[in-house]
């Protein structure tokens, strides 16, 4: 089996605005390190569209209208001060939405041993009615649910390395004792959510944060001290990992010192948590990260970590 790239030209398409750090060269950055030779055995596909069935496991229906119906043909919808929907947006969230289903199919089917979704826009911000911080439709947890309803997964565990805590995800699961919510992340930062206390309403919320300064070696002491043993206990079906990548020390949009070996080290940690309990099961989803050049390279550690399964 292989580790399993899924993108799709969709997510060039999708602009917010000048200068807005979400952009869609984001993408290339990830697409021109990925060439290397190293990365020459990567199994890579398309995304399909996404189906509306998915999105409506977690979205209320009259949410995704709303949405559809908003955006425009051409110029610019602004859903608050940093989300915006541009003509090329409403495709590229489709598309995002396929290519979560896509590698919840092939890992959970064992067609594939893991797989790689760089996909915009993100998701993990996206509460149940409520887009926000750059996300519309919250991949990760479409993904856990399309796990659960179409492969029976009883328990799938997200853990959230992006350095700005997924609230939305949060917000889905915090009453849900089926699906663990793991996360580290800067505090204060936006979306001000994320404090040791938010624990969920059946315990299955946890949540590390990290204070501004830190770097690899109080990243990796919250991984092995709070997440991991949390992880390992709740025995997973399924590992899904929201793959933010701005917690590097070269991000512009906060203040954590990662290098590229801790994110291929958390990489290792997450592989280790589905190998004993999920048969290996794991899929990433990009979140953030918006230097290029620490987006490319710590995509190229987590990459070739995935790649390091049997």
């Amino acid at each position: 089996m292989s580790t399993l790239y899924i993108t799709h030209p969709s997510g060039l398409k999708h602009v917010m605005g000048p200068d807005h750090p979400e952009r869609p060269d984001r993408l290339r950055a990830i697409e021109r390190i990925l060439e290397h030779e190293r990365f020459q055995t990567l199994h890579r596909d398309m995304a399909p569209r996404g189906e509306t069935a998915d999105i409506i496991r977690v979205h209320p229906e009259a949410y995704v209208t709303s949405l559809e119906e908003a955006s425009p043909t051409q110029g610019m919808t602004h859903l608050d001060g940093d989300t915006s929907m541009g003509p090329g947006t409403w495709e590229a969230a489709l598309h995002a939405v396929g290519a979560a289903c896509q590698a919840v199919d092939e890992v959970m089917a064992r067609k594939v041993s893991n797989a790689f979704v760089a996909m915009r826009p993100p998701g993990h911000h996206a509460e149940t009615s409520t887009p926000m911080g750059f996300c519309f439709f919250n991949n990760a947890a479409i993904a856990a649910r399309r796990a659960q309803k179409i492969y029976g997964a009883e328990r799938v565990a997200i853990m959230d390395f992006d350095v700005h805590h997924g609230n939305g995800t949060q917000e889905i699961f915090w009453s849900d004792p089926t699906v663990m919510y793991t996360s580290t992340h800067q505090m204060p930062l936006y979306p001000g959510t994320g404090a040791k206390t938010e624990t969920g309403d059946k315990n299955t919320v946890v949540n590390a944060p990290l204070r501004a300064g830190d770097g690899g070696v109080q990243f990796r002491e919250a991984m092995e001290t709070v997440i991991l043993p949390r992880l390992h206990a709740f025995r997973p079906d399924l590992v899904i990992v929201s793959a933010g990548f701005d917690a590097h020390k070269r991000d512009p949009l906060a203040n954590i010192n990662l290098l590229e070996e801790d994110f291929g080290w958390a990489t290792a940690k997450l592989m280790d948590v589905a190998d004993k309990h999920a048969g290996g099961r794991l899929m990433s989803l990009l979140e953030g990260g918006y230097d290029l050049e620490g987006l490319a390279r710590s995509v190229a550690a987590h990459v070739m970590t995935l790649m390091t399964a049997n």
